[in-house]
């Protein structure tokens, strides 16, 4: 890894830890119910017109079902809104309603946090419904995140309760109190850098050169017509004009990065220059990405009364995150093996000679690129700036191995960090089994029913993706899809399942993915990954929350050095990880070896 990309990575880790401390600050507060008086008397009149009272707890099948009700309406009007734009105002390209089976896999990817597109978005959506359905789902889900985790950590500071909060009010305030303050002031940065934000029609404009380009010849009946193989019969077109799509962009921009969904306006996601336009946006959205998760690892310690126990869980997300970054960065600059042996010098925007530039965008480079793709698929979120099926088949396996860990490296905002808490129940529980005795964590002990929520919540993914995987792979509407046959056709489809299942959203693109089966099987991957883990962690914060706390003894593990840091990672790499290693072995693996072997 070369200097720039070194350095890359330090001022992005730097200006992250740096701004989550204060940002920690705010979180607790919130979490905690000590917010300013104005901010009080300003949601008084809105909860007690809801008929919320904050200061009243749910049982955890309560908090469960409050969010799982809301979740499955929201399901409900986004595809409503998708279905129905083509009568709704905000609509100056007159966009049709998106299919029902478009629609369905849209409406529970953005309620579930995962934001995957089979469809392009400035060619199918209308105005509105990228507002009131995808941009309000971003803030929604994001918030749906952060109440589960604010609830598991209730469960570990409360004694003898039973109790995890009241969902409605975690949800409003978490929305009303952090995402839209944040989201705010990160759209006027981006619009003042570039990033599209009107309600414009698109325009045409006039190109300074003339573009050929052919399509089918039709008939007198608007059909194709085929040559005598059957083959369309193609003729030669020239436009001298673009039509460049318009907006509302960097509203729904802004919470795409600070609530880790990923859903890009355009289709070309965080590569277009109109939701990234210079290489400070570029390190801004990186930042946006991991700002809340890093700032909930610290607003943990905060909570637990011991900084270390929130230093303790960030570090090991780091070290997992930098580790990524060393190995996916050196794999993309060293490029194809066998483009070098054809004698091909090629110049990268690095200023080095050679590396992988294809399917990266000229102005960020190889390192900001891989940067990107590690800091994206680390996190719960889809958003991309390079095109990952170009990736090297090393490069290409670093995005996919973040993901199968659970996405518990910085993860999503709230999911990333009651997923490592998972693994640290576990971890302590692996650490007692050790030493003959009842495991222990924050001063509550880890028994059985906690174990076997840990066992649900950390085997629903892989099971959801092997599954789904061994169905499209085993299915003709399934392979009918794959564009590239062999290991790296097998890879896309097993980064697709893995991006639904872990909810992040991200794709290889090589897989056409915008079909019924497809739509539908990996819309119900989304649910599953997201709800069949959030209901097991709140069964374990409700089960901590009515236990009494344990002082700590002599046979105590410490929960907040270095011992503990390694244990947890190994816990995260063998527990999270063991599941893939056949799968992979038939992907990214398979495909590294063969590159090398020619």
């Amino acid at each position: 890894m070369n200097s720039l990309a070194t350095l890359n990575l330090i001022l992005f880790l730097g200006l992250v830890l740096l701004l989550a401390w204060p940002l920690s600050r705010w979180i607790t507060r919130l979490a905690t119910g000590r917010l300013p008086s104005w901010m009080l008397a300003v949601e008084r009149p809105f909860f007690r017109l809801a008929g919320i009272r904050p200061d009243q707890g749910m049982h955890w099948k309560q908090y469960a079902l409050a969010l799982l009700i809301f979740n499955f309406l929201g399901v409900l009007a986004v595809y409503a809104l998708q279905r129905l734009q083509h009568l709704l105002p905000l609509n100056p390209q007159a966009m049709g309603a998106v299919s029902p089976d478009s629609a369905f896999n849209t409406a529970i990817s953005f309620v579930a946090n995962t934001n995957w597109q089979g469809y392009g978005g400035e060619a199918t959506m209308s105005y509105l419904t990228q507002m009131l359905a995808l941009t309000v789902q971003n803030f929604l889900s994001a918030a749906t995140g952060i109440a589960v985790v604010f609830a598991l950590i209730r469960g570990f500071v409360l004694k003898r309760s039973g109790q995890v909060g009241n969902f409605w009010s975690d949800l409003s305030r978490i929305t009303v109190w952090l995402l839209l303050p944040l989201s705010f002031v990160l759209a006027m940065v981006f619009v003042q850098q570039g990033t599209i934000q009107n309600f414009d029609a698109y325009r045409s404009v006039q190109t300074l050169e003339a573009t050929d380009y052919q399509t089918p010849r039709l008939g007198a009946d608007g059909q194709p017509v085929n040559d005598d193989k059957g083959q369309p019969v193609m003729e030669n077109q020239r436009t001298t004009t673009q039509t460049l799509a318009m907006g509302p962009i960097a509203s729904q921009e802004a919470i795409k990065m600070l609530g880790t969904n990923g859903g890009g306006f355009l289709n070309a996601n965080s590569a277009h220059p109109y939701e990234n336009p210079t290489p400070l946006t570029n390190l801004l959205q990186m930042m946006a990405i991991f700002l809340i998760p890093a700032a909930l690892c610290l607003t943990f310690g905060r909570w637990v009364g011991d900084w270390r126990q929130g230093a303790a869980v960030l570090s090991a997300m780091t070290v997992l995150f930098v580790a990524g970054v060393l190995v996916a960065t050196p794999a993309e600059q060293a490029g194809n093996p066998l483009v070098a042996a054809q004698g091909v010098d090629i110049q990268s925007s690095d200023l080095q000679a050679g590396g992988n530039m294809e399917g990266k965008e000229t102005r960020f480079g190889i390192s900001a690129s891989s940067l990107f793709a590690v800091v994206t698929t680390a996190a719960s979120c889809g958003a991309v700036n390079a095109m990952h099926d170009s990736f090297t088949p090393i490069g290409g396996a670093v995005p996919m191995v973040m993901m199968m860990l659970g996405e518990v490296v910085f993860g999503g905002v709230g999911t990333g960090l009651y997923g490592m808490l998972v693994f640290a129940i576990l971890a302590v529980f692996i650490a007692g089994l050790m030493i003959g005795r009842t495991p222990e964590y924050l001063g509550k002990k880890i028994e059985p029913f906690e174990m076997k929520m840990s066992a649900v919540a950390l085997l629903v993914t892989p099971i959801v993706v092997l599954a789904g995987t061994a169905v499209a792979v085993l299915t003709p509407l399934g392979t009918g899809s794959v564009a590239n046959p062999g290991a790296h056709g097998f890879s896309e489809i097993l980064y697709a399942f893995t991006s639904a299942a872990n909810n992040n959203g991200s794709a290889f693109a090589g897989l056409s993915a915008n079909t019924p089966f497809y739509n539908t099987l990996l819309g119900i991957a989304m649910w599953l990954g997201r709800f069949l883990m959030i209901v097991p962690v709140l069964a374990i914060a409700g089960s901590l929350a009515a236990k009494k706390k344990v002082p700590v003894g002599e046979g105590t593990l410490p929960t907040h050095g270095p011992l503990f840091v390694v244990l947890l990672i190994g816990t995260v790499l063998l527990v999270g990880l063991l599941n893939y290693v056949p799968a992979l072995a038939l992907g990214p693996v398979v495909e590294h070896l063969m590159l090398q072997a020619h």
